[in-house]
């Protein structure tokens, strides 16, 4: 019976989602309200029976429904419930369905949120995104219903992949596809502009706090998945350049110009195509990530195993929408008139050259994952391309773009003086690099050319935002008072920054100094790696509630002083029998001590892993400063006044007498006065 009520309220989403896809269209084309409106009450309904058939699927596996085909395939009645409710998306057919759900979601929340829009401009947008439910609902019923049952039923089912059974999933894969989907607004945000003709100041603030929640949202999702691959031993570490990886890195990147670029179309009505071509590009490459996660071209961990025809589809959704929006861009775009001007040397400068590094970095990954699917498509062999490619190409692309992050907020817009620039912070970088020198000489007792470079520009970053801040102070009145007055987007950028320069100093820290070390240890016996001594002291059997485990007792030392006891496990799980390693690891601020347990070798003795990974917390402290940074400036208030006004500006501002669409460089009002970027 559930599994016939989630099947018919996922067929009743997919009318629904239809009905948002076609009739708002058609009332804005037409300038009908009623139909225009439909969009809000079509996407609510959609919604209602998403979360009906999400409920009923969670609902089969809390119960141990077996007649459902999903939960045999992925489900036990031994599996811990934790493992039951996040099992719901541990599988292909499932994972869709949360897509959906949260893709309905992202739909009603701008519907709910778009009151200061245009009419005509919001039913477009939700109108959009409801054409891209029809594609993923349509996929998911015809190739991946979750709700096909079986018979007869089976006594038990398969279990979830011993892989899978993990804290990760619970939190890595709701977050990045809620970065995967979000990126859906902006999209839909520039379709609908293109289609009305209105890419104005307007249009990109519109988009900007929704951009930059689901750059956030991507973003948080990246880094849970590091820090779930760091410590499951046998994933490539904190990230490995996986197929996959890059999957989710890519729309990311694309993401993170994105938002740089708004700020420049909402300042001053520069970048306009290259923004809306920035919001299209995003969400192709989520599908596209997509595609490559459940097309089955790929061998990865992180994979979905499916059969060709799911492939083919994914294949042509991301065609037609890929196909549609850049036609439409293609057709649109040369309308676009644009006349700001700017030097060089200016805040836009700066970030223009932003842009075209954070793009440079995006095609070397795009070419480093495709080109091996494509040659192997084509028939012309197998190649690999690893880490070494990708660290070869991102280092040098990095080194100009950190420094770039400290300088872009020190610039003015429109022109800037490069020898006051010059003047005025030349001894903040001289200090940056001389920290650079002195730091990893201090902390870790030796250094590098590229050590250097990338501590003291990542230095060089927070010496920078500091002396922005505190420039702020001196020109605005009492430093309480000013605190108080900086809009939240300038926080945002802020805490972001500095969360990149963070990250920039543990990564490169950690590259350069980390040990790993494969050891043969008895009982009784010890190793010493990075000033640390490991001594294991018992082995021993220990039971969960579905596997079973032999632990490892290993006591660490420093100078004959106790630091910790580490306990890895290497379990096999009970239905699927497949032998697991759990690693065992204690983190601190400027390092991670870390053991993993192998095979049991002859004479008693045991293999054990050892690493010594030093500033690996940075990472994860400058990933959170970052994905909070975009929550804050997301959050600026600021946003939600100026749509309530500028939505009552008369339509004949939209469209110039050429046809094009508007210049709407004009300098703001002061009740509009834009967020600091």
């Amino acid at each position: 019976m559930i599994a016939e009520i989630g099947q018919l309220a996922l067929i009743l989403a997919l009318l629904m989602a239809a009905v948002q896809g076609i009739i708002p269209l058609i009332g804005a084309h037409r300038g009908t309200p009623a139909w225009m409106a439909t969009a809000h009450t079509a996407v609510g309904g959609q919604f209602l029976f998403l979360v009906i058939a999400y409920i009923a699927l969670t609902y089969a596996f809390i119960t141990h429904d077996f007649s459902v085909a999903y939960v045999a395939n992925h489900s036990n009645s031994e599996l811990p419930l934790m493992y039951r409710i996040s099992g719901v998306w541990g599988g292909h057919e499932g994972s869709l369905l949360l897509w959906a759900l949260m893709l309905c979601g992202w739909s009603l929340a701008v519907s709910w949120l778009s009151k200061g829009l245009p009419t005509d401009m919001a039913a477009r947008t939700v109108a959009v995104m409801g054409l891209v439910s029809v594609g993923i609902l349509s996929f998911t019923l015809f190739t991946s219903n979750p709700f096909e049952t079986l018979f007869p039923v089976p006594a038990d089912g398969r279990d979830l992949n011993p892989l899978l059974q993990d804290p990760g999933l619970v939190i890595h894969p709701p977050m990045l596809y809620m970065g995967y989907v979000g990126l859906a607004v902006p999209f839909a945000i520039a379709v609908a502009a293109l289609i009305g003709g209105r890419l104005d100041a307007a249009w990109a603030r519109w988009t900007r706090p929704w951009a930059t929640v689901a750059w956030a949202f991507l973003g948080a999702g990246i880094a849970l998945g590091s820090w779930w691959a760091y410590y499951t031993l046998g994933w490539g570490g904190w990230w490995f350049w996986d197929p996959v990886e890059n999957a989710s890195l890519m729309p990311w990147l694309a993401a993170t110009a994105l938002i740089h670029s708004l700020i420049v179309t909402e300042k001053r009505g520069a970048f306009r195509t290259w923004t809306v071509l920035l919001a299209i590009m995003a969400f192709c490459l989520s599908l596209l990530g997509t595609f490559l996660v459940r097309s089955g071209v790929l061998v990865s961990v992180h994979a979905f195993a499916t059969d060709p025809a799911r492939g083919v589809y994914i294949l042509a959704l991301l065609l037609v929408v890929t196909g549609a929006s850049f036609a439409l861009y293609a057709w649109r775009a040369p309308n676009v008139h644009s006349h700001a001007e700017f030097q060089p040397v200016s805040r836009e400068g700066g970030l223009l050259a932003n842009n075209i590094i954070w793009m440079v970095a995006l095609a070397a990954v795009l070419l480093g994952t495709l080109y091996p699917l494509l040659l192997d498509a084509l028939n012309m062999g197998k190649i690999s391309v690893g880490p070494p490619y990708f660290n070869a190409v991102f280092a040098p692309l990095m080194l100009p773009l950190i420094f770039l992050v400290g300088l872009g907020p020190l610039l003015r817009w429109k022109s800037a003086s490069a020898r006051e620039i010059s003047l005025r912070f030349w001894h903040t970088l001289l200090a940056a690099l001389a920290v650079g020198v002195v730091f990893p000489l201090a902390m870790m007792g030796s250094t590098s050319l590229m050590i250097t470079l990338g501590v003291g520009l990542a230095v060089w970053i927070i010496l920078a935002s500091g002396r922005d801040l505190y420039s702020r102070l001196r020109q605005r009145g009492t430093p309480l008072t000013t605190l108080r007055k900086l809009p939240a987007s300038y926080w945002g950028m802020t805490t972001s920054h500095l969360g990149f320069a963070i990250l920039v100093i543990g990564i490169t820290l950690l590259m350069a100094f980390e040990q790993e070390r494969d050891v043969r240890m008895g009982l009784g016996q010890s190793h010493e790696l990075g000033g640390y001594t490991y001594e294991l002291r018992d082995v021993y059997n220990v039971a969960g509630p579905n596997w079973d485990a032999l632990e490892a007792h290993v006591h660490v030392t420093r100078n004959g002083e106790p630091v910790t006891d580490l306990y890895p496990q290497r379990r096999v799980y009970r239905v699927q029998t497949q032998p697991m390693a759990q690693a065992s690891y204690q983190s601190r601020f400027t390092r991670d001590i870390f053991v993993a347990l192998g095979e049991p070798m002859s004479g008693n003795t045991w293999s054990l892993r050892l690493y010594h990974n030093p500033f690996q917390m940075w990472l994860w402290i400058g990933a959170t400063l970052i994905v909070l940074g975009g929550f804050i400036a997301a959050a600026d208030r600021r946003y939600r006044v100026f749509s309530r006004r500028r939505a009552t500006e008369p339509a004949s501002q939209r469209i110039d007498n050429a046809g094009g669409m508007a210049d709407q460089e004009a300098a703001p009002r002061p009740a509009q006065r834009s967020p600091s970027a």
